[in-house]
């Protein structure tokens, strides 16, 4: 009996369907096969580009307060002004980058323009460090002359690298991980899992890595000369890049990664809406596909307005999307909101508390101290111990219960981490309160320099509060703004996420400097006071648990009343 190897056409473009991922194609722009790209193969490339990033990021900027008070001689005032506007600087920057991407020339070609500058930043901020030994100035007086040219030369070209690097970062961050998630298919959900776990990955490699890179680095640096620190993430860096372009045959990319004006259509949309707002919304007419497209977003009806002036069904379908997309980035600016407490929090945990810690004793044993710095390791250590344990114990365990494939929803995740922040901000207060009140039982008030008699392993608790906080809310935001932006939009989405810390740094320092003047002033120390004995951090303490329970209930109420993109709804 014969055996008929016809196959319909029905059947091939089920094969078709099964083996090639929707809107997505590979680097010659042909259909992209499920089997032969992206998933854990590409994103591990993906993954380990990132890791590099971050150690020549985060290796350059938690030591760089020592360098700016050390070789170039700033006042640690002006040291610190310097270092919170060039990171909010930095973290503000991805808005441009992943704007770039989206609009105009994708997130691939993004990554690679954007390492270029890196390294490039990299190379002249390596030769910033190295070129008091290198520059001569060629005039009639001696030394002073020549250290005065020299420095001149050395702070404007370390300036000019440093926001080169800002730059780079930019336009690096937001597209690195969105490139990685577009390589899982949302609509499969085998992979839609894997895209879940991605971002935990994600951050636990990261932080589990760099902790102890960045700590070699930072001994370098202090020990073996700043040249040789600095020049060690550029060499980091080409190797990145290097990598990154070694896995573009197996890349997906996503076709609507390269709509060259979608962020300039939504901007239209709204521009649209406000020109027909006197017009009843009952005049609006759509196709079914519009209609259809309309239940992801019930907010914001007044976009709706956009479509009033359109000109048949296909003018109808493509304006309801734009209107669509418009309500979805509004949609996350409530949310994006009431995380920016949760931002300022964070950016204690790498300045305030640490001067807690200085002041402590710090001794093991007769000839080591901890630098009050390294105690940030507790937050890694949490972080490091806790995502494996979320993602293959308490994920599956609530997904079992929930039927979500992510156990819990993202805004879930994210309130949960912002009720941990609260509860570290909270400890630090009482911790500091304990601190001053060992300081007067012992008479080291007016003893700044003085070591008060309370271990530094006090601050252990509010560390690994914060690193839990971290895993919920910093990971769970990374997903939120990647998932619920349109698709075209996902570099701008999670710009919009690392937007959050880089207003949370300036609002920091604005709320330290009005705190300042408010409280400070003749014949009064301020909550500030450089005699931290005299100083009232846990006055500040307070003042952000409260801000942070408002704004916690504020997240709850948006987060009641969210509409989740119905597509990537977890």
């Amino acid at each position: 009996m014969a055996i008929s190897t016809d196959i319909s056409e029905e059947e091939i473009q089920l094969l078709n369907s099964n083996t090639t991922v929707e809107d997505c194609v590979d680097h010659k722009g042909r259909p992209s096969n499920r089997l032969n790209s992206g998933r854990w193969r590409s994103a591990f490339l993906i993954i380990g580009v990132e890791v590099a990033e971050r150690f020549a990021f985060f290796g350059i900027t938690l030591n760089l307060i020592t360098y700016l008070t050390g070789p170039l001689g700033l006042s640690t005032a002006t040291g610190a002004a310097s270092l919170n506007v060039w990171y909010g600087t930095a973290s503000l920057l991805p808005l441009l980058g992943a704007f770039v991407a989206d609009s105009y020339i994708g997130r691939y070609r993004t990554i690679i323009i954007a390492s270029v500058i890196y390294i490039l930043g990299l190379g002249l901020l390596t030769l910033s460090a190295v070129l008091p030994s290198l520059y001569s100035c060629h005039t009639q007086n001696a030394s002073n002359a020549k250290e005065s040219c020299s420095s001149r030369l050395q702070i404007i070209l370390f300036y000019f690298s440093l926001y080169l690097v800002a730059v780079a970062q930019g336009g690096h961050k937001p597209c690195i991980q969105a490139f990685g998630a577009d390589q899982f298919d949302s609509r499969d959900p085998e992979e839609m899992k894997a895209k879940s776990s991605f971002f935990n990955w994600w951050y636990f490699t990261i932080v589990a890595i760099n902790t102890v890179t960045i700590s070699i680095l930072n001994y370098i640096q202090d020990n073996l000369g700043w040249g040789l620190g600095f020049g060690i993430p550029c060499i980091v860096m080409i190797l990145a890049l290097i990598i990154f372009l070694l896995g573009t045959t197996i890349y997906r990319f996503s076709r609507k990664g390269y709509d060259k004006s979608l962020s300039v259509k939504i901007g239209l949309a709204f521009r649209k809406a406000f020109r027909n707002r006197r017009i009843s919304t009952s005049k609006v007419s759509a196709g079914e596909e519009a209609e259809e497209r309309m239940q992801d977003y019930q907010q914001f009806k007044f976009l709706d307005k956009t479509s009033l002036a359109s000109r048949g069904l296909e003018d109808d379908v493509r304006i309801t999307n734009e209107v669509e997309e418009g309500k979805g980035i509004l949609g996350l600016l409530p949310l994006w909101a009431t995380c920016l407490v949760f931002a300022i929090v964070y950016a204690q945990a790498f300045t305030l508390f640490t001067e807690q810690g200085v002041t402590m004793d710090r001794s093991i044993g007769p000839n080591f101290k901890v630098p009050a710095a390294s105690m940030l390791a507790f937050t890694s250590l949490s972080t490091v111990i806790l995502i494996p344990i979320y993602d293959r114990v308490l994920v599956p365990s609530a997904r079992a219960i929930t039927g979500k494939p992510s156990g819990i929803t993202m805004l879930q995740r994210i309130g949960t981490g912002l009720v941990f922040s609260l509860l570290s901000v909270v400890i630090a207060a009482v911790v500091e309160m304990k601190r001053l009140e060992t300081a007067r039982k012992y008479g080291l008030v007016d003893m700044p320099d003085a070591v008060v008699p309370m271990s530094i392993w006090w601050l252990i608790p509010q560390y690994l509060l914060f690193g839990i906080a971290e895993v919920f809310a910093y990971v769970g935001l990374q997903e939120f703004f990647y998932d619920q932006v349109p698709s075209g939009l996902r570099s701008t989405g999670l710009a919009l996420y690392l937007s959050i810390f880089g207003v949370g740094s300036f609002l920091s320092s604005f709320l330290i400097y009005a705190i300042e003047k408010a409280t400070g002033g003749e014949g009064r120390d301020s909550w500030f006071s450089d005699n931290l004995n005299r100083a009232h951090l846990d006055y500040f303490y307070w003042l952000l648990a409260a801000l942070s329970t408002v704004t916690f209930i504020a997240f709850l109420y948006y987060a009641r009343f969210y509409n989740y993109n119905c597509k990537n709804a977890l």
